[in-house]
């Protein structure tokens, strides 16, 4: 059937068509809400708002704009809604000074990883659009500023249509979409990640991870720290306490995770486009899940670890 055809056929209650016409941008719509809302829960809970509100609105579509641009639409107001609803997420760098562990957090307030396998393509400009310092810095932006911005930048709306989207005009469009790009400008690095991969190659790659994998084996805290930056951090979410400087790090490493308590192991993994590995603490029946955790990279050396300490994430792994 054509797509005009399914329309037809969802108008007149055939869920199954209705299926087949939103199945194609389905992956895309959950990552354009992660970039949006910053958790793939979150991300989830968006979508089925927005399914279900362009199920129940199908009758109404009018055919003016494309059924993609109809969609996203509709995805962009579920997450506004949903940003209405729950605290702004962060990353710990962004929540408070290093060193300090503030006060115990319970609330769910942080950015949470995605996994590349969500990724609708494996293309270097979806990678990069969901990279972890894009990612945090789109979570300081206004709720609005954040649409436009998505909308513009990533999905490839005309100023005309994030105006349409919105609800607003196109002049409104072009002075959030100024203070947006100064904002992201400030935070994000001027190399993506992915250039940065590319730049250290194949060969290098394989051998940082080795390194890296052979280092928590052996909780072998020197190995680990001449893998980083002089000004390397490690942070620690759903904890807001992190660490700067390779000796600061090196401290916390010897204290806590690496003390020799217990015994590690450190699965090689993709998440926001980045090197990232699953951990694992070893028991006698195999291992429990403990963290993800995302590197970033300057070169071929760690400029930061975020280690989600959030089991439950593993899963989607």
């Amino acid at each position: 059937m054509t797509e005009q055809q399914l329309i037809a056929a969802a108008r007149e209650g055939d869920e199954r068509a209705f299926e087949t016409l939103v199945n194609e941008y389905r992956a895309g719509l959950f990552v354009h809400c992660y970039r949006m809302l910053g958790s793939p829960q979150d991300a989830e809970d968006a979508l089925q708002e927005a399914l279900l509100r362009a199920w129940r609105g199908l009758p109404r579509f009018q055919q003016r704009s494309s059924l993609r641009s109809w969609l996203y639409t509709i995805a962009t107001n579920a997450s506004l809604r949903a940003l209405e609803r729950r605290p702004q997420r962060v990353l710990p760098l962004d929540y408070g000074p290093d060193a300090d562990p503030g006060e115990p957090l319970v609330e769910s307030v942080w950015v949470e990883p995605l996994p590349d396998s969500a990724l609708p393509d494996a293309s270097y400009e979806q990678r990069e659009s969901v990279e972890l310092a894009f990612i945090a810095a789109l979570q300081l932006l206004p709720a609005r500023q954040r649409a436009v911005l998505i909308l513009r930048d990533v999905v490839g709306f005309s100023g005309d249509e994030v105006a349409a989207a919105l609800q607003t005009t196109s002049a409104s469009v072009y002075s959030a979409l100024q203070r947006a790009h100064k904002t992201i400008d400030e935070r994000v690095p001027a190399q993506s990640q992915q250039a940065t991969l590319r730049a250290v190659g194949d060969t290098e790659l394989r051998a940082l991870v080795d390194a890296y994998v052979d280092a928590w084996e052996r909780n072998d805290v020197a190995a680990l720290t001449a893998l980083l930056t002089d000004d390397a951090t490690i942070s620690m979410p759903p904890h807001s306490v992190w660490f700067r400087g390779r000796d600061a790090v090196a401290s916390f490493l010897e204290r806590w995770p690496m003390s020799g308590s217990r015994t590690w192991s450190a699965a090689p993994t993709r998440a926001n486009g980045q090197l990232a590995f699953v951990h694992a603490l070893r028991t006698d029946d195999g291992g429990d899940p403990h963290d993800i955790t995302i590197l970033t990279l300057r070169g071929n050396r760690i400029e930061a670890m975020t280690a989600f300490l959030m089991p439950a994430l593993v899963e989607r792994f």
